[in-house]
């Protein structure tokens, strides 16, 4: 499958992420079908995103025209027997086998040239692929939150997928006006791997009652970050961030400096997800 021929896209889950995902690509021009279990999901997404293409014609970002355009490029389904497409992108739940699952079961309805791409933030896609027919076509396709907004995309190639596959997603990348970095298998990948100490080490300062939530944010913007790491966890989803480290745990063989938190563990049981639930490690108010 080259660039040019990319002409439908699906995106599987209609998530925080999941949405961002389809609105870019339904704005750049492609026919976008955007798939969940859960039609009350979708309905809530649908909402979403006509609220953010409104800010964005009240930013000076668009028109009342392109906010029609996207509407008309993009369909919402919970019927995956829709989901022929040239490329699909998945963001789901962080568990490896209900990536593969779902990747098989889109397998057995495209055709063997469809792109499966995988918006993980912490599974190698060595072992996504593993499962699935065809797995030199499946590749990662990291977005970061929000998807709308965020320039950065890791393009992520396992060990069976092959050079044109991730070419072509990192030519989309920019087709989506995103910045691609090209990135080896390995769990978490770049940033992710990097950033994972930032939420770590901060939990098991509050867990050992060093500073409290508002002293190590505050901590971390006066070190120059632009937010701190429980302001971030919030607006990721606690949830998200949770998965992401524990799946990154058991990546690495259970080695202590990704050991997920008990107080985030407590947080996830709680329903306290963030920003998307109203309460985090703040409480918000809409």
């Amino acid at each position: 499958m080259n660039f040019e021929n990319i002409k439908t896209i699906g995106v599987v889950g209609a998530g925080t992420m999941g949405q961002g995902i389809a609105q870019i690509c339904a704005q750049a021009g492609y026919t976008t079908i955007l798939f969940d279990i859960n039609a009350q999901v979708l309905e809530k997404a649908e909402a979403l995103i006509i609220k953010n293409l409104d800010k964005g014609i009240e930013r000076g970002k668009g028109t009342e025209a392109d906010k029609q355009a996207t509407l008309r490029n993009l369909s919402f389904t919970g019927d995956t027997l829709k989901l022929h497409c040239d490329l699909i992108i998945e963001a789901i739940v962080e568990r490896l086998e209900i990536k593969q699952t779902l990747f098989k079961e889109l397998a057995s309805i495209n055709n063997p040239a469809t792109i499966l791409a995988s918006n993980t933030s912490s599974i190698p896609i060595t072992q996504i692929a593993a499962a699935i027919p065809n797995p030199e076509r499946v590749v990662g396709m990291h977005f970061f939150n929000p998807a709308h907004i965020m320039k950065l995309v890791e393009v992520i190639s396992g060990a069976a997928t092959i050079p044109e596959v991730a070419e072509t997603i990192r030519q989309l990348a920019l087709k989506l006006d995103k910045k691609p970095v090209m990135a080896q298998d390995s769990p978490g990948f770049i940033v992710n791997r990097v950033a994972r100490h930032f939420y770590v080490e901060s939990l098991k300062i509050l867990e050992e009652g060093i500073a409290d939530v508002q002293g190590i944010d505050k901590l971390m913007q006066a070190s120059g970050f632009k937010m701190g790491p429980f302001e971030l966890m919030d607006l990721i989803g606690v949830d998200t961030n949770f998965s992401v480290t524990s799946a990154m745990y058991e990546s690495f063989h259970y080695d202590a400096k990704f050991r997920p938190s008990r107080i985030q563990q407590q947080k996830v049981d709680a329903g306290h997800h963030g920003r998307k639930s109203g309460k985090g490690f703040y409480t918000y108010h809409d």
